[in-house]
């Protein structure tokens, strides 16, 4: 279940907090690391913060874009130094572990870190299904990537060690990370196309949209079912301009 879970560092500028991410996942037994667009990359420095956690820098993979990255995934969360104005399900770490160990017992699941300047992007967000908080000292309350991942990766392990693991749920098969992409773009293009809504006030209703159905998890025939019914509506809607 620990290979599940991906940790995924977006367009990470320092090597060194590369190696260091590395460090702390082999602390806490993570060794599925994954870089998107890295500016240093490999890196002697990431080696040498990395301190021995050379396997986790040997086997990772490079990305040159999130959609990448996630492919496969069934759960994304992000990860966030401060709490947004736009409305993402927000957890604390402990609650976040449980969420991803539940979810790693039947497949990928990805945890996002983002730019050591300013973090994740809305944009990256909205492939979010949650976005995870690490309450701390509110003046002075931003951590480095490392010191970011050490403590989610803590309450992970700490869910590893445990014997109660809601792994014993039922397996249900989700709609991955780049099904759901897909499904979001068509529903987009059917809500333009059929004058629903127009490209001025969309990212607003899009991104609530997105919060509806991550919280429904449709699985592949659902979604296949919900694209079927797009693509009805814009057939009409095409045949109506005939």
């Amino acid at each position: 279940m620990l290979k599940n879970i991906k940790i995924v560092l977006i367009e990470t500028t320092h090597p060194g907090n590369i190696g260091a991410a590395a460090r702390a996942m082999k602390n806490m037994a993570l060794e599925n690391l994954c870089l998107v667009s890295p500016k240093v990359y490999p890196s002697a420095e990431a080696t040498a913060r990395a301190a021995g956690a050379d396997s986790i820098l040997e086997s990772c993979q490079v990305y040159d874009t999130l959609d990448e990255a996630l492919q496969g995934c069934r759960l994304v969360v992000g990860a966030s130094a401060r709490l947004r104005t736009v409305d993402w399900p927000q957890v604390r770490p402990r609650e976040c572990a449980e969420k991803v160990w539940s979810e790693a017992a039947q497949g990928e699941v990805a945890i996002l870190f983002g730019r050591e300047s300013s973090g994740l992007r809305n944009s990256e967000l909205d492939r979010c299904q949650y976005l995870v908080h690490i309450p701390a000292n509110p003046e002075y309350s931003s951590l480095n990537i490392a010191q970011a991942l050490q403590v989610i990766a803590y309450e992970v392990h700490l869910q590893s060690l445990t014997q109660e693991s809601v792994a014993s749920a039922a397996a249900s098969e989700v709609a991955s990370a780049g099904a759901m992409e897909g499904f979001f773009q068509h529903l987009q293009q059917t809500m333009e196309e059929t004058g629903f809504s127009h490209p001025q006030q969309s990212e607003k209703l899009q991104r609530r949209l997105r919060r509806l159905f991550f919280r429904a998890r449709p699985d592949p025939e659902e979604l296949n079912i919900l694209r079927g019914i797009l693509s009805a509506a814009q057939g009409r809607k095409s045949m109506r301009r005939e």
